[in-house]
């Protein structure tokens, strides 16, 4: 018999199938990751990784076509992006964009507002100074404009520090560690340790196991022409690292052959 879930608060995915410019790339998505967890969606370059993301915030170029997804209960893909935002999803870019004119420290100040957790100037710039530096981000960071110039490892940083002020119930780190050297990768890692516990959900997405040498995920499933294929212990990770992905997918269709 299956397992019996007792934990409510949780994201929940059930056969989502969705399409980009008509073309289907969710093929059929079952994923089951509680608050409290740690969980990395791994898989090679192309598999659907990104895609899950932006259909999960209701990215309107992404077309839910089947399937389900729940957020503590509640019907993601009936909400609009802000109202699956207030709800307490959260999106951490790939490839984060630029927006000139807004300083960081007033769009943080704006992304509290609009999640209802203003808080007093003086205790909002003390919470982030108190981030800023275990992120090792200078101060003059709080001036500049959102990611205008910013070097890859520095828009990472901002992600993760979204994360820290707004502590989500549910973070997406979507491809979190591409383009950051060794340095930057572990300072990312122990940012995102930092927000691990109860009150918080997060999925990794990346196809490079090395930021699991960080982290320790809960559970690491490996996602495949739009589907998730297997999924497993930490230990999983580290075989992607030694045999590479075809004898995981390899595997996995053997699975799925035995039990056709």
């Amino acid at each position: 018999m299956p397992e019996t879930v007792t934990n409510a608060a949780a994201l929940e995915i059930e056969g989502l199938r969705a399409t980009v410019e008509n073309k289907e790339i969710l093929r059929g998505v079952d994923l089951r990751v509680p608050v409290g967890e740690v969980h990395a969606l791994m898989g090679p370059n192309g598999s659907g990784k990104s895609t899950l993301a932006y259909t999960l915030l209701g990215h309107p170029r992404y077309v839910v076509t089947a399937g389900a997804a729940r957020f503590n209960g509640t019907d993601l893909l009936a909400l609009r992006t802000d109202e699956r935002a207030r709800l307490g999803i959260f999106l951490a870019f790939q490839y984060p964009v630029a927006i000139p004119g807004v300083t960081v420290v007033n769009f943080l100040r704006a992304a509290l507002k609009a999640q209802g957790k203003e808080m007093p100037a003086r205790d909002f710039l003390r919470a982030l100074d108190t981030e800023m530096e275990r992120l090792r981000v200078d101060r003059d960071f709080r001036q500049r404009y959102i990611n205008d110039g910013f070097s890859g490892g520095e828009k990472k940083r901002l992600e993760i520090l979204q994360v820290a002020l707004l502590r989500p119930r549910f973070a997406i780190l979507d491809e979190t560690d591409s383009g950051l050297d060794v340095d930057a990768l572990r300072t990312v890692a122990d940012g995102v340790n930092r927000l691990i516990g109860p009150e918080m959900g997060i999925l990794i997405i990346t196809h490079y196991p090395r930021i699991l040498e960080h982290l320790r995920p809960d559970r690491v499933h490996v996602f495949h022409d739009g589907r998730v294929v297997l999924s497993g212990e930490h230990d999983l990770a580290r075989r992607i690292e030694r045999e590479g992905y075809d004898p995981i997918l390899n595997q996995a269709g053997a699975l799925a052959g035995a039990t056709a």
